[in-house]
């Protein structure tokens, strides 16, 4: 293989290699993070204690409650006689405890339910993925009624369910899914192959391992400038009702763990780079200098005896 062929069969290997990170560590983190449902626990437990996420739930919760209380109880009074007590109730409910266990479950079961509807066949009788508050609800009633709040033995406990995923859209959702679990393992696969056979064929092995972590550096700030512009959509988009708050909270949970492997991508490309830089450099002051022949000395001129001169 020629110089130049080995050259350019290098190039296109290191750029497909750098376009795979960002996609790579993408689907990675969704396929290993996001579809593990221990690992997502863990990841929203904190959310627990977060001020803006607990008010939220407050009033979603608090909202649910009133709702059912005006539909199955006649009595024009009762939501301005009992909303203080309740959402009060509520956003204390959400400090203790109690509220944590709660949490943490609600948030596995969600998980489960998301997940083993991804998960199986399109039989076609898709329905829309839910989760029930009628817990939370039992707990807020069970804390009003032991403060001796006016009406609180008579609040409805209803299997209020709050819809996740549409059936409308599962069956998209679900080729989405696939293509992830499939994708996590093969993309990072194919970037390091792809970037450890570019470097061994190029001609100047230094200069394509300097480009890969060039590339390399480059994919993972690109990472983290997509999932900050993400962040950006996600708010915007967002109802007047749902609290952005809240929702950038659970957002940066999720993508924690991402926005971490886009800053080692960069600083670990960055760091090769000044490497390979550094040792060129060192090796290039160190390599001895060839040294020049040593002058050859002239013949001296002999000099001639006198001649005599005869008389």
């Amino acid at each position: 293989m020629s110089r130049r062929l080995r050259s350019g069969l290098s190039a296109v290997l290191i750029t497909l290699s750098c376009l795979l990170v960002p996609f790579g560590a993408l689907s990675a983190w969704a396929a290993y993070g996001l579809a593990d449902t221990g690992r997502y626990v863990t990841t929203m437990a904190p959310l627990a204690h977060d001020p803006d996420v607990r008010e939220a739930i407050a009033d979603t919760v608090g909202d649910g409650i009133m709702d059912e209380i005006d539909h199955q109880m006649d009595i024009r009074v009762t939501r301005g006689t009992v909303a203080p007590f309740v959402h009060d109730a509520v956003r204390s409910f959400t400090q203790t405890a109690a509220f944590r266990t709660a949490w943490n479950e609600g948030n596995r079961a969600a998980h489960d339910a998301v997940l083993r509807a991804l998960r199986e066949g399109d039989d076609g009788r898709d329905r829309p993925v839910t989760v029930d508050l009628a817990p939370v609800t039992a707990q807020v009633k069970a804390q009003l009624t032991e403060d001796h709040v006016p009406l609180a033995a008579r609040i409805p406990v209803e299997h209020t369910e709050v819809a996740l995923l549409p059936a409308q859209d599962l069956g998209r959702l679900r080729k989405g899914f696939d293509v992830l679990e499939v994708a996590g393992f093969w993309l990072p696969v194919a970037a390091v192959a792809f970037a450890v056979t570019g470097i061994a064929l190029a001609a100047c092995r230094r200069r394509a391992l300097t480009a890969t972590a060039l590339g390399t550096a480059l994919g993972g700030a690109l990472l983290a400038l997509a999932l900050a512009v993400g962040r950006s959509l996600t708010l915007a988009g967002l109802p007047d009702e749902v609290s952005q708050p809240a929702v950038g909270a659970v957002y940066d949970a999720l993508t924690a763990t991402l926005r971490t492997v886009s800053w080692i991508l960069v600083a670990l490309g960055l760091t090769v780079a000044a490497v390979a830089w550094l040792t060129h450099r060192v090796t290039r002051r160190r390599r001895p200098t060839e040294p020049s022949p040593a002058p050859q000395p002239q013949p001296q001129p002999q000099p001639q005896p006198p001649t005599s001169v005869e008389a």
